[in-house]
């Protein structure tokens, strides 16, 4: 599923990138990488999407938001 379809309040895990070099390369530069947990906290009407990743919070588009692909956590 792609982090844009997720549910506000759910935590998943990243199991793939799939964006721009350049947007990957500055995502991992972030800590977001595959295996990492994350909490999605918000999602606009636009499709931005708010989500917390080791304790930092992030606002990303949806453009990028559909480029990761995750998996709920139990």
């Amino acid at each position: 599923m792609r982090l844009s379809e997720g549910i506000s309040g759910h935590i998943y895990k990243v199991i793939g990138i799939q964006v721009e070099e350049n947007i990957e390369r500055r995502l991992s530069a972030l800590g977001l990488i595959s295996g990492t947990h994350i909490t999605l906290l918000n999602k606009k009407r636009k499709g931005a999407v708010i989500f917390s990743v080791r304790g930092t919070r992030f606002a990303i588009g949806k453009h990028i938001a559909d480029g990761i692909l995750v998996e709920v956590t139990v």
